[in-house]
């Protein structure tokens, strides 16, 4: 039973451990459970500055469009993550997607 105890101490430790190291990279922590235990954290989109890739657009005569492109769609969009424990104790990360 103690070792059993020991290694929830220790998923948790993890858990919080990835939650943390999220944080510090620019996620906000949406919503959390501690008794389940899960996390939706969220990073807002890098604003993209058109009026600059649009200068990179002319000055390489359009071949810039496909940089701009999936700068727009791709990185402009919000990232949310779950992070979790499952049944056996591991911890894991994964994309929500969203609508």
């Amino acid at each position: 039973m103690k070792i059993n105890h020991m290694t929830n101490e220790e998923n948790l430790q993890k858990f919080s451990n990835i939650i943390a190291n999220k944080i510090h990279d620019g996620f906000i922590v949406t919503e959390r459970n501690d008794k389940l235990p899960f996390a939706v954290l969220s990073k807002g989109g890098k604003e993209v500055d058109h009026t600059f890739n649009f200068l990179l657009f002319c000055l390489t005569l359009g071949l810039w469009s496909i940089a701009w492109v999936y700068l727009t769609y791709v990185t402009s969009k919000e990232k949310k993550i779950l992070v979790a424990i499952d049944e056996d104790g591991n911890t894991f990360e994964e994309k929500c997607y969203s609508e």
